[in-house]
């Protein structure tokens, strides 16, 4: 199944394809139960498959909707910094994953613009992919911890770099307004390999190939993740972890590569389709 959420005439919509891409769905002020795909997922799997149902008997949607990101991220945006294929660019290593925060008002869906703020030039594409918490829990063991992932999706965590270096915390470079995206939809674990492992990765700005990479190239794969994030905090579901992004970022170019207004960024990955943005100026 693919989970996403549109716009359409003002109102928000939940939709479902399943294993195809034509989108059903139904407004959700209309579901009265639900009030996001986030309410779902804590209602447990019987809910789930209620909705999905219920959402595949629902009008077709048409392309043109605007796509919204695939959760209302009332969750956790859990990031992960510097997995094992920078190495080409140079960078170091951690033996324990480099964790940071994102917050929901710097994203945007599949097709909208990812805006480059006003004091800074410095925005760099990260291709990566979002693992969905669907089953909550507490130092979940690794062996485990796939179970509690609901899907997948495609994720770009943007980032303006001389504001990330500006200290040794990187919050202030990856939260500015509009500059990440999430989408174009949700892929259920049971359309993936375990773990979303063996998918090629790829980030194209303006067609040019930036980023080529597999996911079995990271350094925590997912069930890594799970088992040590849990051991700090609760994972609840609707939570989602941004598992890391390959080698070929815009800052380790001779000059950097910067994105600027008028290009185009997309990022792919096998079975999760793309995820495209233009660039705009604020």
């Amino acid at each position: 199944m693919k989970f996403a959420r549109f716009k359409k005439d003002g109102r928000v919509m939940l939709a479902v394809a399943e294993r195809g891409e034509e989108f059903h769905g139904r407004f959700v002020d209309e579901i009265s139960e639900f009030g996001d795909l986030i309410d779902v997922l804590n209602a447990g799997d019987e809910a789930v498959a209620s909705l999905s149902a219920r959402l595949l008997k629902g009008e077709p949607l048409d392309p043109a909707c605007e796509h919204l990101p695939p959760l209302a991220s009332r969750g956790k945006i859990i990031c992960i910094g510097l997995p094992r294929s920078h190495e080409r660019d140079g960078l170091w290593q951690p033996d324990y994953p480099t964790i940071f925060a994102r917050f929901s008002s710097s994203l945007v869906g599949h097709r909208q613009p990812i805006v480059r703020p006003t004091v800074s030039t410095h925005l760099d594409y990260e291709g990566e992919i979002a693992v969905i918490i669907g089953k909550g829990g507490r130092a979940i063991p690794k062996s485990a911890a796939l179970d509690h992932v609901f899907g997948y999706a495609l994720f770009n965590d943007a980032t303006l770099r001389d504001y990330q270096s500006r200290t040794p915390q990187w919050t202030v470079g990856k939260n500015f307004d509009n500059t990440a995206s999430f989408g174009p939809y949700i892929v259920t674990t049971d359309e993936l390999p375990p773990g979303a492992r063996g998918l090629r990765l790829q980030t194209r700005l303006n067609g040019e190939v930036l980023q080529d990479a597999s996911t079995d190239d990271l350094l925590f794969d997912v069930a890594t993740l799970v088992e040590t994030i849990s051991e700090v905090m609760t994972l609840n579901p609707g939570d989602v972890i941004v598992s890391g992004t390959p080698a070929g970022v815009g800052m380790a170019h001779t000059p950097p590569l910067w994105m600027k207004p008028g290009d185009v960024c997309a990022i792919s990955a096998e079975g999760l389709g793309s995820l495209i943005n233009p660039v705009a100026e604020e």
